[in-house]
């Protein structure tokens, strides 16, 4: 029988790539969520026919609903709605951006369901609480993150953990690479949001600008796969054609490549543990530059290193930072700080904030919200 999905945050740039590989797979699309988005929600319900669709603004969902009243598509709104959203799939497709994606994602766990995970706020915020709550429900987490994804992959000849020596994470340096700390401290919002090489949402392009985003991928490596912050290493990759690599015990390194394209990860994600034909044009190895690999500079990029920081001390570390961060961008996003001022709120958050070193979900949610307080 063919898959079900349900893609949580489809009008974003991972949820429209998601409809896309839909398409081309010829999948039903169960659920459609997102935001505040009524005039794009409605295009796609009305396109992809769901059973559901939610909005988390609740009046823009009670306007959504208005304008499909002609149709049979379920209308929903607010928070606990995106839940019933994330169990109407076989798959759930986690594209939401920030720790609202977090109890969703708990949702489809519990239900035993696939997740195409690609809400890193839900590993870095409580990340041992949701691969031990997979392995308790017999839930399956894929990572569609292109480095995480690659990660995925790369371990799929691995059969024990114990043979890895360490996961190399690839970074392209986003679009300040080789900059010094003053002359960043110039850079406007127009700046950051130039990525050399990727099409993204707002906030993880600036989080690739401050080297957070690399930061956030180096928790949910340790999460995910259980390993320590040493076994953990990012290295420069402008190219952005090796995603990552595993380094194994006995000295081979193995790495995925391909072209900077995340409808690749996607539909690997959905059609695990098969390959589907892909109208995608392969990398042809002959036309591509030099592929180089450089050490990332901490000292011009603070935020991987308060990142690093948080991972190394655990508990509620993480979700203070993610939240922190959150909060910062968003006020860079709305010109009301600078990009000197992201990872400066981000450190006081974290030294505001105590850690609670074995949270609970509560414990958790607490962390977060004391953390956005904090930056202001």
């Amino acid at each position: 029988m063919e898959k079900t999905l349900s893609i949580l945050g489809s009008t974003g740039s991972i949820g429209r790539q998601t409809l896309e590989v839909a398409e081309e797979l010829d999948l039903r699309v169960e659920a459609l969520t997102a935001n505040s988005g009524v005039e794009q929600l409605e295009a796609q319900a009305r396109r992809w026919k769901p059973k559901l669709a939610v909005l988390a603004d609740e009046a823009a969902a009670a306007d959504l609903a208005v304008r499909l009243a002609d149709t049979e598509v379920k209308v929903l709104g607010g928070a606990r709605a995106l839940e019933e959203a994330a169990v109407a799939g076989d798959i759930v497709v986690t594209a939401v951006v920030g720790m609202v994606g977090l109890k969703p994602t708990i949702a489809a766990i519990r239900a035993g369901k696939r997740i195409a995970l690609a809400n890193k706020e839900t590993l870095v915020c409580a990340g041992e609480l949701v691969v031990d709550a997979a392995d308790k429900y017999g839930a399956q987490i894929i990572p569609v993150d292109s480095e995480h994804s690659a990660i995925f992959q790369c371990l799929q000849c691995c059969a024990h953990g114990q043979e890895v020596r360490k996961l190399i994470l690839t970074c392209s340096g986003g679009p300040f690479y080789g900059m010094s700390w003053e002359q960043m401290g110039m850079m406007t919002k127009e700046d950051a949001l130039r990525h050399p090489n990727w099409r993204m949402g707002p906030k993880i392009t600036v989080d690739c600008a401050t080297l957070m985003n690399k930061g956030l991928e180096v928790i949910e490596a340790m999460r995910l796969y259980r390993l320590p912050l040493e076994q953990v290493e990012v290295a420069i990759h402008r190219q952005s054609i090796v995603h990552s690599l595993v380094e194994y015990r006995d000295g081979a390194v193995l790495a995925q490549l391909g072209t900077p394209d995340m409808r690749l990860p996607i539909r690997y994600a959905i059609t695990y543990p098969n390959r589907a034909e892909s109208p995608l044009e392969p990398l042809d190895l002959f036309s591509c530059p030099p592929l180089t690999f450089e050490r990332p500079d901490r000292e011009a990029f603070p935020c991987l290193r308060l990142a690093e920081e948080a991972a190394e001390e655990g508990g509620t570390a993480c979700a203070v930072l993610n939240a922190a961060n959150e909060e910062a961008v968003r006020l860079f996003l709305l010109d009301r700080i600078g990009f000197y001022d992201i990872p400066r709120l981000v450190a006081r958050a974290r030294n505001a904030v105590k850690t609670v070193a074995q949270p609970t979900l509560q414990d958790i949610l607490e962390a977060d919200a004391e953390a956005r307080a904090q930056v202001f």
